[in-house]
């Protein structure tokens, strides 16, 4: 009987501290719902890849199709597409759908948020400020204005600048659906950047050429992101799909 009390007595000493408070606690359930964003000069598409990776990992995938004609129109189709999703959301952003989930990640919904070679303002910030300090990258000198405040990358900006490391194919298919972006969606500020409340994973381009590597790292710094670097070009769920679809599953456990 002493031994089995002296059993009974260190399984009770594991479970609860001095206070009496149970300290064993589970983990948070792994998130089932992802939602990706896309970037400027691109589509849902973007994630072609990466969608049926998550997806034979149990996980269910929406990407959504901003509509790239202004900032606030972009959040609101960000946030209807986590409103309709049945449980926790991982928001999951690239380049300018970086500033796209700082903004919409606010939704109660919205568990976690991971950054694909994306921009990440802080609350009160713009694509534009917080490039000023970094290297211009060769891809701004390929964009092409449109007559109504549009932009469009030029088909060797693309093929260079944007997804150098693709196949001739892919950069073929890139160019023509690429739709045309409001350059005003670079100005626009972020009112909250959630990233600075929710757990946060950053991937880096290292091979980037339309935002600066170094501007990268500064940005998964600041956040105090769970960071991986892959020699990529700006598209690298398109060209490192496997890494990034790692990267994804993983943060859907919430555990950097």
């Amino acid at each position: 009987m002493k031994f089995l009390s002296r059993v009974a007595l260190v399984a009770a000493s594991t479970l609860f501290n001095p206070g009496g408070i149970l300290m064993a606690q589970s983990a948070p359930a792994p998130i089932k719902n992802v939602v990706l964003v896309h970037g400027a000069f691109a589509d849902g598409s973007s994630y072609a890849k990466v969608i049926p990776l998550l997806q034979a990992k149990g996980l269910h995938v929406i990407s959504v199709q901003i509509p790239l004609t202004s900032f606030d129109e972009d959040v609101a189709a960000t946030k209807r597409a986590v409103d309709a999703q049945d449980g926790p959301v991982l928001l999951v952003g690239h380049s300018y759908g970086g500033v796209v989930i700082s903004e919409a990640g606010n939704n109660p919904k919205v568990a976690g948020l991971v950054y694909l070679a994306a921009f990440a303002p802080d609350s009160g910030q713009n694509i534009v400020e917080i490039s000023k300090s970094f290297p211009k990258p060769p891809g701004m000198d390929t964009l092409a204005p449109q007559a109504d405040g549009f932009l469009l990358l030029t088909p060797q900006g693309v093929k260079e600048n944007f997804a150098q490391d693709l196949t001739e194919t892919e950069k073929d298919v890139l160019v023509a659906v690429q739709p045309m972006t409001a350059g005003a969606i670079f100005a626009a500020k972020v009112s909250k950047a959630a990233w600075n409340d929710k757990p946060t994973w950053y991937v880096v381009s290292s091979n980037d050429r339309m935002i600066s590597p170094e501007q990268e790292k500064s940005m998964a710094k600041q956040m105090n992101a769970s960071t991986t670097v892959l020699q990529a070009s700006h598209v690298v769920m398109l060209s490192h799909p496997k890494e990034v679809a790692a990267v994804i599953e993983k943060a859907t456990t919430l555990q950097k």
